[in-house]
Formats: C-alpha cells, structure tokens, sequence
C-alpha cells in the first residue's frame, strides 16, 4: 500500500485535474492504488480527505512564507511577503487549480480555503499596508481588489507550459525563478502604491 506521503500526493493530481465533484471514491481508490473503502475507513469521507489534501500541500507553505525583515521600511517587508508568496507557490503548483476551481463555487471548501489559507496570507500584508494607507503612500483599497491585485499574478510562477511559449526557459533555475517572483512582486507592490490608481469604494 502506498504511503500517507504518496496518498496525498496522489489526492493532490486527482482533484486538481479532475475537481472536487468528478473525483468519485472509486476514482480516488482507482489512482491512489488502494480499497474502495480505504478513503472512508482512513479519513472517514472524501470531503475529509479533500481537507487533508489541501493542508498537506499548503499547510507547509504557510509556515514558511515570510514575515518580512521586521526592519525594513514598510513597502520593503510587503515587497519581501509577497516576493516569498510566489516563490513559495512553486513547490505546490497544483494547488493553483483548485483553487481556480474553488472559487467560483460557493461551498464549505470554500469556507475552508479561505479560513485557513486565504486569509491568514492576506493577515501578513495588512500591519504594512495599514501604515502605508496612513501615512499617504498608499490609498485605502478595499479586501476584494487587494486580493485580486497580490494573488492572481502567482501564475507566472507556476504555469509553466504558457510561460514557455512566451520565452522561459523550458527547465528554469532556482535563480531564474526567484527574480521571476522578485520581479512580479515588485510590479504587484508598485501598482499599490500608485495611490491615484485604486480609492475606497
């Protein structure tokens, strides 16, 4: 039988590609190599084993995102969790379409996402952002355009197959990456401070 390691990693393929819904237990059991019961016996339903899944693949990168140099004036510590933010999405590019999928349903999965992974992120960004909001550098922007303005643009770390055709490197180094997320992060950070670009609603 395959290890809990594999198990989730193998959780992790089946519903990125297959979504929540079409990824039945006998799929599951199918692709993880196990019993048909083995996901219910185990986790006790599919929607708990949906739950580790996600944690497994995110629970880790979570810890590791950074806090910012506690130092650093206030656009540099942002520059610096959202520069680590995309760097760290590409040891789990998979989770980027369940997300995608995710998002557009309204559903306790949801819920979960945002409770446990959504929000905390954006909880990093918000002691700077406040200060720069208050001091001028920045205009106050509301919870829905600040997550739409960081997040998306974690593509570029992870859809390799289209960052290829538009001139990546097929295999790119670990250098190569880390000023492709320095370089998103920047742009990301200078669109938020652009103070006449974004008001309060």
């Amino acid at each position: 039988m395959p290890g809990e390691e594999s198990i989730l990693q193998r959780g992790l393929e089946a519903f990125a590609e297959l979504g929540y819904d079409r990824a039945s237990a006998r799929e599951l059991a199918r692709r993880l190599g196990v019993s048909h019961n083995f996901i219910n016996d185990r986790y006790g339903s599919k929607a708990a084993f949906w739950r580790a899944v996600v944690d497994h693949a995110l629970g880790a990168q979570l810890a590791r995102l950074p806090q910012g140099d506690a130092g650093a004036e206030d656009a540099e510590r942002l520059r610096q969790i959202i520069a680590g933010f995309y760097r760290g999405a590409v040891d789990t590019p998979l989770i980027g379409r369940i997300f995608v999928d995710e998002s557009s349903r309204d559903t306790e999965r949801l819920d979960y996402l945002f409770e446990r992974f959504i929000d905390p992120t954006l909880q990093l960004l918000m002691p700077s952002i406040e200060r720069l909001v208050a001091c001028g550098r920045m205009a106050p922007i509301p919870m829905d355009v600040l997550f739409f303005a960081v997040i998306p643009p974690v593509s570029g770390m992870v859809e390799g197959p289209l960052a290829q055709r538009l001139g990546r490197p097929e295999v790119a180094s670990s250098q190569q990456l880390t000023a492709t997320a320095d370089a998103l992060a920047t742009l990301v950070l200078n669109g938020l401070l652009a103070t006449g670009a974004t008001g309060s609603r």
